[in-house]
């Protein structure tokens, strides 16, 4: 038996190659290729960096969808079908729109995957594969992804890991919080500590939505990463500064930034997102503060477009950023993903300008998917494009230089910090209208 496993892009420009930074290791595929018994034979193509063989024959193609990716996913998933080859797609998007997802697939996994994987290989052996798995996934020890099915292609050299899923919060426009029901599952540190030691490099990312929800585990996992020795990233909450020792904890096993979804400095848009925690812990200024104190850099993000967002609120927030003197900043356009509670307020409220904008064949990269308070769509999505290259306009870098603890810790990073700047830009406009799959004109052909 032959498998085919599939990382879909989520499009491309023509004449232009895939987003870099977008580049990184699909860490799902590797725990599938884990999980798959010795006796199946697996393929795995990247559509980001390589062209999917349509012609290869296989027993089983499995592809893994996020909403952006939906789009390119289905038309993959088309080909294949048209030669007979049934397809098993999984996956944020599938789950929270698994009747969507099963027009253009022969499976859909709703959840997550280990539990039922081995069910569906078997399936696929004797030809009785279901329409849907589900199965709800209680342990999360044992699992070692096998990166070797990525051999040969040109990741973003930084390794990814996995130390918890979910998180416990429930702000109002995430879909993963929508995924995992606000639950939060950790993964034995023992686990963690044996795969990085089995993992070449020290460059280390670690995927989780909220690596500090459990702040008790996290100082034992970050106390047993510390002599391993390996200089790391991750995401976290601003709770983070209520915790000296935590942050002292931090730095001494690796880390050298974290990614903090402030989203907005306005309390209103903050109450509307279901997230007024973030601002009523303490001021902002005083919190980036105690975190910069320990050498840690701040990769902030801000999300536009809520009822409070005028011209002038986001002048203000791009202000605060940069005074702030982060070592990243984005300014994301509110995206209403299906499933979750923003979805269907605007939907209410009968702002959506389309229901599935992720099949939509004009819908580009940094569109908005709805009609804005204060704006004409495209002229907010105007702005939140200035506002990522003014960011990371010269003046701007040279300005945000100043942070020494948070953007120029040691020569390395700081190197790191003026090289990430320059290229954010270019980046900025090579993302912005980036066709979602990449351009099909075919898309009804695909069911």
């Amino acid at each position: 038996m032959k498998i085919i496993l599939i990382m879909p892009g989520m499009g491309k420009k023509k004449n232009t190659s895939y987003v870099r930074t977008w580049q990184m290791e699909p860490l799902i595929i590797a725990q599938l290729a884990s999980l798959t018994p010795d006796d199946v034979e697996i393929a795995f193509y990247d559509d980001r960096l390589e062209q999917i063989p349509y012609d290869e024959d296989c027993d089983l193609v499995g592809i893994t969808v996020e909403t952006y990716t939906a789009r390119r996913a289905y038309y993959i998933s088309s080909q294949f079908r048209k030669r007979g080859i049934p397809v098993v797609v999984g996956g944020y998007h599938p789950t929270l729109l698994p009747e969507e997802a099963g027009e253009y697939a022969d499976a859909v996994v709703i959840g997550e995957a280990e539990n039922v994987w081995n069910q569906i290989l078997e399936d696929t052996k004797s030809k009785k594969l279901k329409k849907y798995y589900k199965e709800p996934l209680t342990s999360f020890a044992g699992f070692f992804p096998d990166r070797s099915v990525f051999a040969g292609k040109n990741y973003v050299k930084l390794n990814l890991i996995e130390s918890a899923r979910g998180c416990p919060f429930s702000c109002e426009f995430c879909s993963i919080s929508e995924f995992y029901s606000s639950t939060y599952k950790t993964r034995p540190i023992e686990d963690i500590t044996k795969e990085i030691q089995n993992i070449k490099g020290k460059r280390f990312f670690f995927i989780d939505d909220n690596l500090v929800a459990d702040t008790k585990r996290a100082k034992q996992l970050f106390k047993a990463i510390t002599p391993l020795k390996i200089k790391w990233v991750g995401q976290a909450s601003l709770q983070i500064a209520l915790d000296e020792k935590l942050l002292t904890i931090m730095k001494k096993s690796g880390c050298v930034g974290v990614l903090i979804g402030f989203e907005s400095i306005n309390k209103q848009n903050l109450e509307k997102m279901n997230k007024s925690w973030n601002q009523n812990i303490g001021k902002y200024e005083d919190l980036i503060k105690k975190i910069y104190k320990h050498g840690i850099g701040i990769y902030a993000t801000f999300l536009v477009g809520y009822e409070n967002d005028t011209t002038e609120t986001i002048e203000r927030t791009f202000k605060f950023a940069e005074k702030s003197k982060f070592l990243l900043a984005a300014f994301n356009h509110l995206l209403p993903f299906p499933g979750t509670s923003a979805y269907k307020r605007l939907e209410e409220e009968g702002r959506l300008l389309k229901k599935k904008w992720w099949l939509s064949d004009n819908y580009r990269y940094g569109d908005y998917a709805f009609k804005p308070y204060h704006h004409e769509p495209e002229e907010l999505a105007k702005i939140c494009e200035q506002s990522r290259k003014r960011f990371y306009s010269l003046p701007s870098i040279l300005k945000r230089a100043s942070n020494f603890r948070g953007n120029l810790q040691s020569p390395v990073i700081a190197l790191i910090y003026l090289i990430q700047n320059l290229l954010a830009e270019k980046e900025v406009n090579k993302k912005m209208r980036i066709p979602l799959g990449e351009g099909l004109d075919d898309y009804e052909n695909a069911k």
